[in-house]
């Protein structure tokens, strides 16, 4: 029997078969000897063969082929990696300018790797509401930034229902993934697209600025238009995963389309002489905070943990 994987709760599998049931899996042993270096081998999202039992729980057999994923560094075992979520039409990374701050590098480590496994991403801008004047113009220059690299942003205000008509539309019939630290809204904004999901939405900590987690477990919602939402737990850091140092400038389409001028072909523009992309930053035509970015993936080494 096939399903979709709809919620994963550490030890447990809920999968949603084909004829419309829910049931409880959990993974056949040999699963973790396949190579694969996670925490979880599988993902809410895959799509798997489960062969029930008298118990009325199942056990996960097989996963079927994955269109994309995103993944990221384990934020406990740093030489492991944790999948947000697989088979994914469209991601929305949830960002704020203040309450609490999210840095231009967690975003560019976040777009980069969903670039290298080819999920399509949307930001959104979120407490659009609360925000000074010098932090609305600054969010301002961002998106313009972003959006001239080719990511649509889109402003919202999650708490007054403020743009919430343009994302409904945006992800009618299709799996979208709802990330980003705790604390920027996911849960409230997923409350406005889904008036019956009652999500918990919890307080920034007053102390550090920064949000607490409401959401334990990754988790996918219908929607009532048609598609899923895919709920994920608050992220702090971004680790990326398997990319090569010689490529990452692959996964960052303004620095790449400036590569392919550089004097040497295998350059890692860096410190190499006639490089077009270090050029291209003094000429501001790459923005010196995703240079900075890049320049942060291509200095962490493979066993560091990233928890900016």
């Amino acid at each position: 029997m096939k399903g979709l994987v709809i919620k994963n709760t550490g030890s447990w599998y809920l999968t949603r078969t084909d004829d419309g049931r829910d049931i409880e899996c959990k993974i056949k042993g040999n699963f973790r000897l396949k190579g694969i270096r996670s925490t979880n081998p599988i993902a809410v999202g895959d799509r798997v063969v489960i062969i029930e039992n008298e118990e009325g729980t199942a056990l996960i057999t097989e996963i079927e082929d994955r269109k994309n994923y995103i993944i990221r560094k384990s934020s406990n075992l740093s030489k492991q990696s944790h999948i947000l979520a697989a088979n994914i039409d469209l991601c929305f990374l949830v960002v704020t300018i203040n309450h609490p701050v999210t840095s231009t590098v967690f975003i560019d480590r976040f777009l980069a790797s969903a670039e290298a496994y080819r999920v399509d991403v949307n930001l959104i801008f979120n407490k659009t509401d609360i925000y000074t004047e010098e932090e609305t113009e600054y969010m301002n220059a961002l998106i313009a930034m972003y959006e001239y690299i080719g990511y649509p942003s889109i402003k919202i205000s999650a708490l007054k229902n403020e743009g919430i008509i343009i994302l409904q539309e945006k992800i009618r019939n299709k799996i979208t993934l709802f990330s980003g630290h705790s604390g920027v809204g996911k849960s409230t904004l997923i409350n406005s697209l889904i008036p019956n999901a009652n999500l918990k939405t919890g307080a920034i900590s007053g102390y550090h600025g920064k949000g607490m987690h409401t959401t334990t477990f990754s988790e996918m919602i219908e929607l009532p238009q048609g598609g899923f939402i895919i709920d994920t737990p608050g992220i702090k850091g971004f680790g990326t995963v398997d990319m090569e140092k010689g490529e990452i400038f692959h996964f960052f389409p303004d620095i790449f389309k400036f590569s392919k001028d550089c004097r040497f072909h295998n350059c890692i523009h860096i410190n190499e002489p006639d490089c077009a992309v270090r050029n291209a930053v003094e000429q501001h035509y790459i923005s010196e905070s995703r240079y900075k970015s890049y320049l942060s993936m291509m200095e962490e080494e493979e066993d560091e943990k990233y928890r900016k």
